[in-house]
C-alpha cells in the first residue's frame, strides 16, 4: 500500500501518542480517519491537530476496546459516519500498563491491562476484518512491543500482564501472515514492536485503572511505592511523601518527553513499513538492539548481566532502574 490518499484508516487509542501521530500523518496524506479512545477530550485535540494540516475527514468515537459490545458499536458507527462498506487500514494501537505482578498485584488490574492490550486487538480484528476483506487492498497493523519478545523491564520489575498480552499480539499477527495469504491475499498484516517511545502511556494507565494522580496518593500508597523503590536500589528511603509524589509524576512525564524516539518518529517508521510491505516493524534503535540480543542469548535475557549489557549499549536505562 504505497499511497494512503483516499483510503480509510481506523485507529484505536487515537487520543494521544502513536495513535495521535498516525492520525495526523495519515490525514495529512488525504486519508480519512476514524479513531477511538476512552478520552473524548484527547480525541478532540487529535482531531483539531489533524484539521490544521488537512481537509480529510476525521471522526472520533468513544470506545473501550476491552469491551466487545463497545467495539461492535464502534465498527457500526464508523460504517455510518463514513458511509462505507469497507476500510483499508486498521491500526490496533490502544494499550495501557499495569498488573505487573501475577502474584501480588490485584487480579482486576491484571485482567484490565490484559483486556485492553490483547482483547482490544482481538475484538477489533474480529469486528473490522470483514471490512478489510471487502476493500481492494487492506492492512491490519497490530502494536505489540519489545515486551512481546522480552517479558520484563529488568530483574527488579515484574511485568507480567503487559508482556503476556504483547506476546499474544505478536503470535497472533505472525499467524495471520499465513492465514491472510491463504484466505484474503489482498489484505496484509504487520506487527509493530516499539522500544521506548515518547507517549503518555504511563500517565494514561493510571487514569484508565482508576488510580489517584500522584498528588492525591495517600500516605499508605506512598509507603508501598517507597518500599518497592528501595528494593530496586533507588535512594528514596529518606525522601518525604511529597518528594515521592513529585518523583512519580516526573518519571511519567520524562517517559513521554525524554524518550529516544518520539511518537511522531514512530508513526513515520510504522507507515514506511506499511509502504514497504513489511510484516515485522521494529521501532527505535533500542528495539533493534534488544531484538538482536535476545536472539543471540535467549537464556540470558532475564539475568542481571543481560540488563547490564543492554545498558552498556546505551538503551532502556531510564526505565529499567
Amino acid at each position: 500500500m504505497k499511497d494512503f490518499n483516499g483510503k480509510l484508516a481506523v485507529i484505536t487509542g487515537g487520543g494521544t501518542g502513536m495513535g495521535r501521530e498516525l492520525a495526523r500523518a495519515l490525514s495529512a496524506e488525504g486519508c480519512r480517519v476514524a479513531m477511538c479512545d476512552v478520552s473524548e477530550e484527547n480525541m478532540r485535540e487529535t482531531q483539531r491537530l489533524c484539521a490544521q494540516a488537512s481537509q480529510a475527514r476525521v471522526t472520533t468515537h468513544r470506545c473501550d476496546v476491552s469491551d466487545e459490545t463497545q467495539v461492535i458499536a464502534f465498527r457500526d458507527a464508523v460504517v455510518e459516519a463514513h458511509s462505507t462498506d469497507h476500510i483499508n487500514l486498521l491500526f490496533n494501537n490502544a494499550g495501557i500498563g499495569g498488573g505487573g505482578s501475577f502474584l501480588v498485584d490485584d487480579r482486576p488490574e491484571w485482567e484490565r491491562t490484559f483486556g485492553v492490550c490483547w482483547y482490544g486487538v482481538y475484538y477489533c480484528a474480529r469486528a473490522f476484518m470483514p471490512l478489510l476483506v471487502r476493500s481492494a487492498e487492506g492492512y491490519i497493523v497490530n502494536t505489540s512491543s519489545v515486551n512481546g519478545f522480552w517479558a520484563t523491564l529488568g530483574p527488579q520489575i515484574s511485568h507480567t500482564a503487559y508482556s503476556a498480552a504483547k506476546f499474544a499480539v505478536k503470535g497472533f499477527s505472525e499467524a495471520l501472515v499465513t492465514d491472510l495469504r491463504l484466505n484474503a491475499p489482498h489484505v496484509k498484516v504487520a506487527v509493530v514492536m516499539p522500544g521506548h517511545i515518547g507517549t503518555s502511556i504511563a500517565i494514561n494507565t493510571g487514569k484508565v485503572l482508576g488510580r489517584p494522580a500522584p498528588k492525591d496518593m495517600s500516605a499508605a500508597e506512598i509507603a508501598i511505592i517507597r518500599k518497592r523503590m528501595v528494593e530496586r536500589g533507588l535512594p528514596v528511603g529518606n525522601e518525604t511523601d511529597d518528594q515521592i509524589r513529585a518523583a512519580i509524576q516526573q518519571q511519567a512525564t520524562d517517559f513521554r518527553d525524554k524518550a529516544p524516539t518520539t511518537a511522531a518518529q514512530a508513526a513515520k517508521i510504522i507507515l514506511d513499513g506499511v509502504r514497504n510491505d513489511r510484516w515485522r516493524i521494529l521501532v527505535g534503535d533500542d528495539a533493534h538492539v534488544l531484538d538482536r540480543m535476545v536472539r543471540e542469548a535467549p537464556e540470558r535475557a532475564y539475568e542481571a548481566d543481560f540488563l547490564t549489557a543492554l545498558r552498556g549499549e546505551g538503551h532502556l536505562g531510564s526505565i529499567t532502574r
